[in-house]
């Protein structure tokens, strides 16, 4: 949602840019591309495997927002003892009030819960739950100058 707030920043970059792929679009991934967002911490399987495909093809990776960066919220099943099972039981199991069973059709999850950085090479961090349209737009400008950003003093505490 945050990129989308970037609103009439958006036509701008559409002039610069052009979006080759998207987890929510019918679009397969391309073998190659300039640069990747991601946003989300890694926790299937599904993930893991895409993220690896896309480090592959890109040359510079972003990862967007604090779940990417860290692993955030996502990443507090990590304090579980036998994480994914505990997750997957509580999910299913014990809140479940009919037919009660661990779906077959899903991705299986990671034992643990990472940021991009702890599987792949990251190139730019860009922070925040959710990460500001402007910090996205400053990123952006400068990875497409040629640049990298400098994230250091561009917080409301900075």
């Amino acid at each position: 949602m945050s990129f989308l707030d970037l609103d009439e920043r958006l036509a701008e970059l559409s002039k610069k840019v052009q979006l080759v792929y998207s987890p929510i679009a019918d679009m397969p991934l391309p073998e190659e591309a300039d640069l990747a967002l991601i946003e989300g911490a890694v926790s299937n399987e599904e993930q893991l495997d895409l993220l690896k495909k896309v480090r592959e093809r890109v040359k510079v990776l972003v990862a967007l927002g604090d779940c990417a960066v860290t692993g955030n919220a996502t990443a507090l099943r990590n304090t579980l003892d036998d994480s994914a099972k505990s997750v997957l039981n509580r999910a299913y199991i014990e809140t479940a009030s009919t037919n009660p069973q661990i779906p077959t059709d899903v991705p299986e999850l990671l034992e643990q819960v990472c940021a991009l950085h702890e599987i792949v090479k990251v190139d730019c961090y860009i922070p925040g739950c959710p990460p500001s349209p402007d910090l996205i737009d400053y990123a952006l400008a400068e990875i497409l100058a040629g640049r990298t950003p400098r994230m250091e003093g561009k917080s409301k505490y900075g």
